[in-house]
């Protein structure tokens, strides 16, 4: 398997499938409906409401859906994960890697996305076998096989990113699109919504996002990125 060029570079990054998509939102589902517990109502938020709409059956429940899964989990917890992952990897941090993949199994926000998430990321680790001259990719699968480590999704996305030297910022970028608009469309055929209501939805998520990337982005530079 050879290295991307700049004319492909968008054609590398790492894709989940439609199903691997509503396997990873199954995981959400269950999440927000555990924000509906006594201690979260009291915190109060956008992601109380969501006790009342965890079945997305309408544009306004999809779009609360998204918003809770952007600040509850997207922009918190996954893209510092990809990030995280990704300047792991680029310094030959195997044992950080580990670490990197047990503090996210110890995070309770995700403990509904563990079981999605850890099937999705091993099927994607399972892709990257061909690399069989990447010392770190190889010791971190035999890591995943001895039940040393767990194969979370966005760490595989943040390992394969840096692997190929594709840039961080668009790596990110392109993570949350492709979740946001794998869940629209997941949602599609209950919701009934038109493309164009559809692509709109995902244009007004995305155009949000902008701040919450830049400063990922921006932790990682600095060499002060973590998990929050």
């Amino acid at each position: 398997m050879g290295f991307p060029t700049a004319c492909n570079l968008m054609n590398a990054q790492p894709q989940f499938t439609p199903e691997e998509i509503r396997e990873l939102r199954g995981g959400g589902d269950a999440l927000f409906a555990q924000l509906g517990r006594p201690d979260a109502l009291a915190a109060g938020g956008e992601t109380a409401v969501l006790v009342n709409v965890t079945r997305i059956d309408s544009v306004p429940a999809l779009r609360l859906f998204l918003r809770a899964y952007v600040t509850e989990v997207l922009l918190p917890l996954e893209l510092p994960a990809i990030a995280r992952a990704f300047s792991q990897v680029q310094r030959n941090e195997l044992r950080e890697l580990l670490e990197t993949t047990r503090e996210l199994g110890r995070e309770p926000r995700l403990r509904e996305f563990a079981r999605a998430s850890q099937r999705v990321g091993g099927s994607h680790l399972e892709r990257l076998r061909p690399l069989a001259d990447q010392r770190l990719v190889r010791r971190f699968r035999d890591a995943v096989a001895a039940g040393q480590a767990s194969p979370w999704h966005t760490v595989v996305f943040g390992l394969t990113l840096a692997i190929y030297s594709l840039p961080l910022r668009q790596g990110l970028v392109h993570y949350a699109r492709q979740m946001l608009g794998g869940f629209i469309a997941a949602a599609a055929t209950t919701v009934l919504m038109t493309k164009s209501a559809a692509d709109a939805l995902l244009e007004e998520l995305c155009g949000d996002l902008a701040a919450g990337v830049e400063a990922v982005v921006t932790a990682h530079a600095g060499g002060g990125l973590r998990v929050v």
